[in-house]
């Protein structure tokens, strides 16, 4: 049937890459190294080294996640194709079986894309969950409402990828809004993903806090940095640090608790501070803080391509126009537009539901092209 043609031949199109992915994941590697890793686990002494015990599971995990992804995807291909041999035979054209193969042949090209923009995450720290923290910039309170949203769209993004995330840091805004938040997106390759997102945010829309209709513009920063395991040895000197704790609180000012647990840690040669309050000790809201900090220190590092964190100065970062490195418009016209790739999107809706990938995945294609050939 002409209905399903097009669509076969473009399911068709893609075993070749389907080949070629299961190669770039060396599948048969992956499911060795399973294997070996399975029968350590096995043995009565595995779990004498909890250190080691910890490692190696985290490293299965990993490799289980990889293999298992592929697997899905290609039975997923399967399941489509096998869905237009059945329609055929029952002469089945009706606008809603079409509709459903269409569906189901776009989310296997959707994946398989994702899955390939995956092998390129060879960073040392692309594997790693990440720690997103956002600031409000210029705009005031419609500056805050607008963190609150990105911070809806991020946490809607990892449910979509069956990440988990927690809130590690919040200061509510005066009247709406969020002024900042620290959020911990669990996932593999979370930081290889979500490291594309790293700059200003910038949203135009008719103001709901404003009387008389007017069109706004304000901004946001995202830092994406990447959860540094607690044995990475990172040399941070004691009189660098300055600690300070206060009480936590929550939405709307309500007290988390009575006592002074939340902790706010001031490195004072770069300026950079991190703050957790959402633990139940002060003692583990300490060593939340210490790990943002040294996940903070090492993006830094490796993004400036320092030898070492000493020569880390701290960055000045503008909230503003001119920084931005995405745009979210919502009045006149309804664009997100990434102005590093140029890839837009006009459903606005959707993007702040969560629907981002794609500007993950030009992000990704456009540092691969430009890591290859230099452009």
């Amino acid at each position: 049937m002409l209905e399903y043609d097009a669509i076969k031949a473009e399911l068709n199109a893609m075993k070749p890459e389907l080949t070629e992915l299961s190669e770039a994941l060396g599948l048969k590697r992956l499911e060795k190294e399973i294997a070996e890793l399975d029968e350590q686990t096995m043995q009565a002494e595995f779990w004498s080294d909890t250190d080691n015990a910890r490692v190696v599971n985290q490293k299965l995990g990993a490799l289980k996640n990889t293999r298992d992804a592929f697997l899905r995807l290609k039975g997923d291909y399967e399941d489509a194709l096998t869905m237009i041999e059945l329609a055929e035979e029952e002469n089945d054209a009706g606008a809603e079986m079409v509709a459903e193969i269409k569906d189901a042949a776009e989310k296997v090209k959707a994946t398989l894309l994702s899955q390939k923009l995956a092998t390129l995450l060879s960073g040392e720290y692309d594997s790693k969950n990440a720690i997103l923290t956002l600031h409000a910039g210029a705009g005031g309170t419609e500056a805050m409402d607008w963190v609150e949203m990105l911070y809806r769209m991020f946490t809607r993004w990892a449910e979509r990828h069956d990440f988990k995330y927690e809130l590690l840091d919040y200061l509510d805004g005066e009247e709406a809004g969020i002024k900042s938040a620290s959020v911990l997106i669990q996932g593999l390759n979370a930081y290889g993903l979500l490291k594309s997102e790293h700059g200003v945010h910038r949203l135009v829309r008719v103001s709901p806090f404003d009387s008389s209709g007017r069109r706004h513009t304000s901004f946001a920063s995202l830092e994406v940095m990447p959860e540094i395991d607690e044995d990475v040895n990172i040399e941070i000197r004691d009189e660098d640090i300055e600690f300070e704790v206060y009480r936590a609180s929550g939405a709307g000012g309500q007290k988390v608790n009575k006592t002074s647990s939340a902790v706010r840690i001031t490195h004072k040669p770069t300026g950079i501070v991190c703050a957790c309050q959402t633990q139940r000790s002060q003692l583990q809201n300490r060593e939340y803080a210490m790990r943002m900090l040294k996940s903070k220190l090492i993006e830094i590092k490796e993004r400036e391509h320092l030898e070492k964190i000493s020569d880390i100065k701290g960055e000045q970062l503008q909230i503003a126009w001119g920084a931005q490195i995405r745009s979210y418009v919502f009045m006149p016209y309804t664009m997100a537009k990434d102005h590093r790739t140029g890839f837009e999107v006009g459903n606005i809706n959707a993007v702040m539901d969560g629907e981002i990938d794609g500007f993950i995945n030009a992000y990704l294609k456009a540092k691969s092209l430009e890591k290859n050939f230099g452009e």
